[in-house]
């Protein structure tokens, strides 16, 4: 077999076996989720991915490695944006934290499989169309300037949600929880709880994100196993990372401006193949690390100037 055979039979048999038992064995349904055991279910997926890692650097050599670590990076970061819109939607809601756990779970598959179509989509399109690269960079620099200069504490308003919206349209609704269920029979009707609601929420909010976060993986490489790894890896560990940064999501007011800096610099990147200037993988992992690790510390240190 050779080598990209290799990488994607040993991920997927990964994949499953990390899903069991994580499942399994580090979740029980209805049980609260302790900072300790966030913590725990988060190193356990980051080691997983870096395990990956090495893997990659000894089967398909450090090229491709490195743009995976790269790309792994910048999608882990991109999401805890992702969890701040989380938290907004779980509030609206009102979702219990005895479901938190489940709705997590579920809504995270279901963004994990319209990625796999996305991304899917999104080779077949860039094989084709080679000048798509291009104007996704145009939308990463685009984007990247419109999220620096966004306020971190704009809210988000669940009632002009489009998706919410076209759910209320298309279905008949209750107000209610449904005790965990996302149906219920009222009135002899059935009809869609508030959990059903959420799980699809979180999944189409993971893909309005992935508008910016996978033309990004494009510019740091078109290798179909570092595009499906570094995605999927990313998003699976965004469970156990909600429950970790639930609340302290707002002590990192600046991550926002830093994983910006990073989309326009991959945008830029990408626009600059256009006049056949090419930047080593080595400066993208390395442009991604201090960005974002100089906002995380500058977040804290700000909070800390601002607290005392």
């Amino acid at each position: 077999m050779d080598p990209s055979t290799v990488s994607y039979l040993t991920f997927g048999i990964v994949l499953i076996l990390a899903v069991v038992f994580d499942l399994g064995l580090l979740s029980k349904k209805g049980a609260p989720v302790s900072i300790k055991k966030a913590l725990f279910q988060t190193l356990f997926w980051v080691a997983l991915a870096m395990v990956f890692f090495v893997f990659l650097w000894l089967e398909n050599g450090h090229k491709t490695a490195v743009e995976y670590l790269s790309a792994y990076l910048m999608e882990w970061s991109l999401s805890i944006d992702n969890i701040f819109v989380f938290i907004l939607i779980f509030t609206f809601f009102r979702v219990k934290p005895a479901f938190y756990a489940r709705v997590l779970l579920i809504g995270i598959l279901m963004a994990i499989f319209l990625r796999i179509l996305f991304i899917t989509a999104g080779i077949v399109l860039v094989n084709r169309f080679h000048w798509l690269l291009y104007l996704g960079g145009a939308v990463l620099v685009y984007s990247g300037i419109s999220m620096f200069l966004a306020k971190h504490d704009e809210g988000l308003d669940m009632e002009d949600n489009r998706v919410y919206k076209f759910l209320r349209r298309l279905l008949p609704l209750t107000g209610e929880d449904g005790g965990g269920r996302f149906r219920v029979i009222k009135d002899g009707r059935t009809k869609y709880t508030t959990l059903f609601v959420v799980v699809v929420l979180l999944a189409t909010t993971d893909i309005v994100f992935a508008v910016d976060s996978i033309p990004a993986v494009f510019g740091i490489t078109q290798e179909m196993i570092v595009i499906y790894t570094s995605n999927i890896f990313a998003v699976l560990g965004l469970r156990s990372l909600f429950f970790l940064l639930r609340g302290a999501v707002d002590r990192f007011t600046h991550l926002q401006q830093g994983i910006a800096v990073v989309l326009v610099f991959v945008g830029l990147k990408m626009l600059a193949e256009i006049v056949h200037v090419y930047l080593p993988v080595y400066v993208s992992l390395l442009m991604i690390l201090v960005c974002i690790s100089s906002a995380v510390l500058y977040s804290l240190y700000s909070g800390r100037s601002k607290s005392s």
